[in-house]
């Protein structure tokens, strides 16, 4: 399961652009809570906290437990608008989740043992395919990470989403074929032609 990291927020008193600058303006950033059929909640957060997490690995596959007015409100965040030029953060919508939601969420594919594959060791490069992997998941199932374990694999050799394990009651929201994560590709050797070619225009 994910980690849920505690974030502080407060509620704003007016919704629209013009509250939104102001609450920019004010050093914060606006922020929405809505779903599970309740009131949206107008919000803002501080940058500094907010930034730390948005930094992170996985950061849309993370549980939040919102902190308002001292009650808790589990939440994944949905969406993220940033600056064009600068990349801060100028609005963040969450979205209410329970253990029973059913949720789909990218969850970041890590891969180990790479000290383990005959091919690597003989030169090979991973080539990954999918950094991460959409699942169908309940909301208190998502996983931090999805391992794909490189033991054993040669030159040539491909994993695929069904040599996966994925949480109980997760599956890929790509159900009609068994695609592709990574592949243990060939090494790339540039001839000795091909390298003196290329002293020689550098030289020129």
């Amino acid at each position: 399961m994910s980690e849920i990291v505690v974030l502080e927020a407060e509620v704003r008193d007016r919704a629209g652009k013009g509250a939104a600058r102001a609450t920019r303006r004010a050093g914060r950033i606006p922020a929405v809570l809505y779903g599970d059929k309740k009131e949206p909640v107008m919000l803002s957060l501080d940058p500094k906290l907010f930034g730390r997490q948005l930094n992170k690995p996985g950061f849309f596959s993370h549980l939040f437990d919102l902190n308002i007015d001292g009650k808790k409100h589990r939440a994944l965040p949905r969406d993220v608008q940033l600056h064009p030029v600068t990349d801060e953060p100028l609005h963040v919508d969450f979205v209410r989740v329970t253990a029973h939601t059913k949720t789909h969420v990218n969850v970041p594919v890590h891969f180990e043992n790479h000290a383990a594959s005959p091919g690597l060791k003989r030169g090979g490069v991973l080539n990954v395919v999918r950094h991460d992997i959409e699942l169908a998941v309940s909301a208190d199932s998502i996983p931090e990470r999805i391992d794909v374990d490189l033991t054993g694999l040669e030159i040539g050799d491909s994993v695929h989403i069904s040599a996966i394990k994925l949480p109980e009651g997760a599956h890929p929201v790509i159900g009609d074929r068994d695609f592709t994560i990574a592949t243990i590709a060939a090494p790339t050797v540039k001839s000795a032609e091909e390298t003196a070619e290329e002293a020689e225009a550098a030289a020129v």
